[in-house]
């Protein structure tokens, strides 16, 4: 899966989940989910099921971090690492 395919598969997953009816010009790739108050504890874990289900990989405990998981651009990167192996 490329890298722009990835991208929309979260996008998409993020804007009908935890934005449902806004404009997808809100949800800046680089900007914190956490800051922007889009993603709190129980939408992590749910945006990491989508991750595990969707790419087919299991998120290890040491991987569910900001890191990894803060931003769209973020999380593209971790998958495309997981993806890659």
């Amino acid at each position: 899966m490329t890298q722009d395919e990835i991208r929309q598969h979260v996008r998409a997953m993020i804007l009908e989940r935890f934005l449902e009816g806004q404009e997808p010009s809100v949800l800046k790739d680089d900007a914190s989910l956490e800051r922007a108050h889009i993603v709190d504890s129980v939408r992590a874990l749910d945006l990491i099921v989508f991750i595990e289900e969707t790419f087919g990989f299991t998120v290890d405990n040491e991987d569910a971090v900001p890191e990894n998981f803060d931003t769209v651009n973020n999380i593209v990167g971790y998958v495309e690492r997981k993806t890659a192996k």
